[in-house]
């Protein structure tokens, strides 16, 4: 059975960074598309950042030249580097993989493999 855990979470205080890590296991393959969804209370998940097969990144404009999105090794595909955190990044972030190829255009899509989320919390 494929699982996705989060870790790297955690509260800071704004200005501050931190690094969230996704491990999988149950998969080998690495040839597919990942990211990093946030879902704020009960709002809708809302992407904020991906990266395809290829390593080729893409974020919302929130996002752009605070956090990098990048693929690791082994078992550890995929991490989130957040940096001059804002209250208002806080949220639950989860990882989610495309293993079944719907494309990278589509993720989020509810045949893609999630993570069971982790808190970020950004003080003022």
């Amino acid at each position: 059975q494929v699982q996705l855990v989060e870790s790297g979470g955690g509260s800071v205080q704004a200005g501050g960074s931190l690094r969230l890590s996704c491990v999988v296991s149950g998969n080998t393959n690495r040839d597919y598309c990942m990211g990093w969804f946030r879902q704020i209370g009960d709002k809708e998940r809302t992407g904020v950042a991906s990266i395809d097969s290829t390593g080729h990144p893409q974020y919302i404009d929130s996002a752009k030249g605070r956090f990098t999105i990048s693929k690791g090794n082994d078992n550890a595909p995929l991490y989130l580097q957040m940096d001059s955190l804002q209250p208002d990044d806080s949220g639950m972030y989860y990882c989610v993989a495309d293993f079944d190829g719907v494309g990278c255009d589509y993720l989020g899509d509810s045949r893609n493999h999630w993570g069971q989320g982790i808190q970020v919390t950004v003080s003022s």
